[in-house]
């Protein structure tokens, strides 16, 4: 069976950190075809096709099950073309984005961090795509701003559902939650979700911690084990921008946006770097392109659970390669190191060769 995966290019250094990392996509590095479907997704295509090419681009993801994206700018005027990741997130039904803080060998994290810490959050509704007004004289005393949030049961089913299963593969604990006292309705809903999957999955610790003091327990040392934090979509952003920074780099790595079948099986993944466009760093080769390889390793490793055996290999080998390759010295500017985006790539790819000629040697099948 082919696989295919959906390309969504983007803009300034998150295209170039893409260029970057596919290189470790190519059939001489994997030992296996990977059929790579392009989509221009830059600001300048954006409005020459008023979004149209995103709309494309979706329907190309939802087909093939697969997509590697690159940062991309979202202009500030509100008549403008604004963030393709909410089109593409309605557009495959993506319910879920996780991303993983995890130790970079040779980079001491913040706290004495060293077990991974997963931030599973909504990737649509609560905060984001809510409805804004403002009422009353502009600039006066008296002027009011309102926003109508909303969140289903549905996309917290989801977030719950899939944390318990994360963290029963990575042997960790559910922690932290919304802040349900203070919105028993709103929030409250997500609490609900996260208590009936506890039951469902009753071998898998649990400890619901109201979200400041999950912040807290973040920075006082709560990660005693591997820690998933189910969260609303607002929360979940801005856990995820506090983790990264523990392990050393948001740079380090990937951010996976998921959508499930009826059974919460992955129906599509669509894996980037939480990163932005890092315009100061375009065309300097200097930028940490850990991320984006590592959306690759995470993508082949979703395709590897849909039926493409030959992935998984890939996928441990590029996991591997890139915290090996740190280990070994081989860092960019934002680690410490003296690497530039093309030789820390160059090496990684090196290793990655090296250990699927090894693994073939041995007959290893993971």
């Amino acid at each position: 069976m082919a696989l295919t995966i959906t390309v969504l290019e983007g803009d300034e250094t998150g295209q170039e950190l893409l260029d970057q990392a596919l290189r470790v996509m190519a059939p001489d590095v994997l030992g296996f075809e990977v059929t790579l479907d392009r989509h221009d997704l830059s600001l300048d295509r954006r409005r020459a096709t008023d979004n149209a090419v995103v709309h494309e681009a979706a329907r190309a993801m939802r087909a093939s099950g697969f997509g590697i994206k690159a940062a991309t700018v979202t202009p500030e005027g509100k008549d403008d073309v604004g963030s393709p990741n909410r089109i593409l997130r309605e557009e495959v039904d993506g319910k879920v984005i996780i991303r993983t803080g995890r130790r970079i060998p040779g980079v001491t994290p913040v706290g004495g961090t060293h077990y991974p810490i997963a931030v599973v959050r909504m990737a649509v509704e609560d905060a984001y795509g809510a409805k804004q007004w403002r009422e009353g004289a502009e600039g006066s005393p008296d002027e009011v701003a309102f926003r109508t949030e909303k969140i289903t049961r549905s996309t917290c089913r989801a977030v719950a559902e899939y944390a318990f299963r994360t963290a029963a593969r990575m042997n960790g604990k559910v922690y932290g939650g919304p802040k349900w006292t203070v919105s028993p309705v709103y929030e409250g809903m997500l609490k609900e979700e996260m208590d009936a999957a506890a039951t469902r999955h009753p071998a898998v610790e649990y400890e619901p911690v109201l979200i400041d003091a999950t912040y807290a327990g973040l920075v006082g040392g709560a990660a005693q084990s591997p820690l998933i934090i189910p969260a609303l979509n607002r929360d979940g952003d801005c856990l995820s921008d506090l983790v990264m920074p523990m392990f050393g780099s948001i740079a380090g790595a990937e951010s996976v946006l998921l959508a499930f079948d009826d059974d919460l099986e992955t129906d599509v993944a669509m894996a980037e770097a939480p990163h932005g466009t890092a315009p100061a760093l375009q065309g300097k080769d200097i930028a940490n392109p850990m991320a984006m390889i590592l959306s690759c390793a995470a993508v082949l490793h979703y395709a590897a659970g849909k039926g493409h055996t030959a992935a998984e290999l890939g996928s441990r080998a590029i996991y591997e390669s890139v915290l090996e390759a740190t280990a070994a010295g081989v860092r960019t500017f934002d680690l410490g190191g003296i690497a530039s985006t093309s030789d820390f790539t160059t090496d990684v790819i090196q290793r990655i060769r090296t250990k699927l000629e090894v693994w073939s040697s041995l007959g290893s099948t993971v």
